[in-house]
């Protein structure tokens, strides 16, 4: 059974869903894979894990780095499972390139290169927003690009962590916005 309930973030409106396993997704309202994933099969509730998603949501909103995790139940093809494993190591208030993801996948897997496009798609196919922080990955050239809620509450929460945004450019037009 999933379970969803709804945050009200000073960014917007946010539905989690979860399972008897962990956090299975978060999304902003609009957001471009809005509830991507989501069962039909579920249920309005407040479970524990969603009340500490909850609980994780208000320390993070308030600009404070959270001192825990709550569960999280991540699937996905095992490409994007590493993509996302990635994710979730990247420091708050720090970004990455795709193309140093990619990298690093590339490694992992005992390959040469590999497409930075591919971990794009990867990263803005991911489920749980926020938490496992896609918001963190910019562009080679430091564009704020390929966020799935939009490009300003990209930028929202880089500020909100107190990333260092004057080396980052907003892209005003293409695809990625």
């Amino acid at each position: 059974m999933q379970y969803i309930a709804h945050y009200p973030s000073p960014l917007g409106g946010i539905l989690l869903a979860a399972d008897e396993i962990g956090l299975t997704g978060l999304w902003f309202e609009g957001a471009k894979y809005f509830a991507a994933g989501l069962k039909e099969a579920r249920e309005e509730k407040d479970t524990p894990v969603l009340g500490r998603a909850k609980e994780w949501l208000a320390v993070y909103f308030s600009g404070r780095e959270p001192d825990f995790l709550p569960p999280v139940h991540l699937e996905g093809t095992p490409f994007r499972l590493a993509v996302w494993g990635i994710l979730k190591r990247i420091p708050y208030g720090k970004t990455v390139t795709y193309a140093e993801i990619a990298r690093e996948i590339a490694g992992q897997k005992g390959l040469s290169h590999m497409s930075a496009q591919a971990v794009g798609g990867a990263v803005g196919h991911n489920k749980i927003s926020i938490i496992v922080p896609c918001h963190r990955v910019v562009g080679a050239n430091g564009s704020l690009t390929g966020y799935a809620a939009g490009i300003d509450k990209k930028a929202e929460l880089l500020a909100l962590e107190l990333a260092d945004m004057q080396s980052f450019k907003i892209p005003t037009k293409g695809k990625a916005l």
